[in-house]
């Protein structure tokens, strides 16, 4: 026998059990991003690999290790996007939308591809939704991005399970001024780092202030501090951003080992994380990009965003149970229908209904069925109240209206006055 089909290990379906609640967070996400401004732009899921590798950096653990790559049949090498920022950059600039200093306020949602080992809440195919903005360089877009999400979660009720991290990277040459004093002094307890922060020390040494290594851990602990690195612009900007989310109000902490996993990060990078999943993690992250654009061949365009992850959200809602009632309930009216008749009245009752409450959400039995299998049927749906069509009411032009969830009689109401009746007592309650 031939083995069963599976998915990709990693790659997982989601569920139509699963679904409303991915469209709750997706809509609540998209609907904040409107009232902010913010446009959407979709990029292919597939990219010449070089644009990673010239963006993201090519000693970072992503390009090294963690890419789907492949070659076509021209011979190209092409990549599965592992995040969107570099395809968000590489769109603008061949499509011109941010010359001039034009500013564009952005958003993009989509599956992202890492060869990870998969996880409780990441996966090899992961969702995002990120936002880029280009060419506003003051801390006031900085603190914009972050006061946006802290209004997600609030929306959300999570508001308390996450914790906002910050800290500043200054410019490229304050960072490289800072990066030789950290190898200097990691070269120096070159034998109490661990491996990977070993190699890390020849390829990316500010990645070695985000090891979990305990041992290296203490040795960081008298390790050079970013802050006294910083340039004064960078200085300034981040007391910019500070003051801003104290107008605000929004709590932060201030973690001098942030350094995020990409290299085009400069001044601002921040992450909020939680403990609600087991092991701390982050579910939203982000920071300043002013030089990236120039690299990857564009004009000088400064660049600040950041992404969440939605598989971690989702599973952060199911976790503190902060899923909406009527999220879970996909059907509000189920309609049964007995006998050829009553079907066809049932159908363009049905439609008249929708036309007049377009949000409603009305099911018709199809299959036909006795009168015990239709109502099975109904109140496995979810519904709140059954309508029923059967000789007597089209003798009467009337339908049954029974309510499946709660206290309450049947009635009967007239077809023409189906629909305000549905109104009161669904829409409104």
């Amino acid at each position: 026998m031939s083995k069963s089909l599976q998915a990709i290990r990693g790659m997982n379906d989601i569920l139509p059990e699963q679904t409303p609640l991915w469209r709750y967070f997706e809509g609540t996400v998209a609907r904040l991003l409107d009232n902010y401004g913010y446009k959407q732009i979709r990029m292919p899921i597939v990219e010449f690999t070089e644009l990673f590798k010239r963006s993201i950096g090519e000693v970072t653990d992503i390009v090294e290790k963690e890419m789907y790559t492949f070659e076509d049949r021209n011979g190209d090498s092409l990549t599965l996007r592992p995040e969107g920022t570099a395809a968000c950059v590489r769109a603008v600039l061949e499509h011109g939308i941010t010359g001039g200093g034009q500013v564009q306020k952005l958003w993009y949602i989509g599956p992202m591809f890492r060869h990870e080992r998969p996880q409780k809440g990441r996966y090899r195919q992961f969702h995002q939704i990120g936002l880029e903005v280009f060419n506003l360089d003051g801390p006031d877009i900085d603190a914009e991005l972050i006061i946006m999400t802290w209004r997600l979660w609030g929306e959300l009720g999570i508001r308390d399970a996450v914790k906002l991290e910050l800290n500043s990277l200054g410019t490229s040459e304050s960072r490289g001024r800072y990066r030789e004093a950290l190898v200097e002094y990691l070269s120096a307890h070159h034998d109490k780092l661990d491996e990977d922060s070993q190699r890390r020390l020849k390829t990316n040494p500010l990645r070695v202030l985000d090891t979990k290594n305990a041992d290296t851990q203490a040795v960081l602990v008298d390790a050079p501090k970013m802050a006294d690195y910083l340039d004064d612009e960078s200085r300034a900007h981040f007391e910019g951003l500070k003051a801003r989310l104290d107008a605000v109000g929004i709590p932060y902490v201030l973690n001098p080992k942030l350094v995020r996993g990409l290299d085009y990060y400069s001044k601002t990078v921040f992450e909020w994380v939680t403990d609600k999943l087991g092991a701390q993690g982050t579910v939203c992250a982000g920071g300043r990009y002013d030089g990236l654009v120039e690299q990857m061949g564009g004009k000088p365009t400064t660049g600040v965003g950041f992404a969440m992850g939605i598989e971690r959200l989702v599973l952060m809602l199911e976790t503190l149970e902060q899923i909406p009632e009527e999220i879970s309930r996909q059907v509000d009216v189920y309609l049964c229908a007995f006998g050829e008749e009553a079907e066809l009245a049932g159908l363009a009752l049905a439609e008249r209904v929708r036309d007049q409450l377009p949000n409603l959400r009305l099911q018709v039995n199809a299959g036909a069925g006795s009168f015990k299998s239709q109502f099975k049927k109904a109140d496995k749906s979810g519904a709140l109240y059954a309508l029923i069509l059967g000789d007597d009411e089209m003798a009467q032009q009337v339908v049954g209206f029974k309510p499946l969830r709660g206290q309450g009689e049947q009635q009967s109401i007239a077809w023409d006055a189906l629909a305000a009746h549905l109104a009161t007592c669904v829409v409104q309650g």
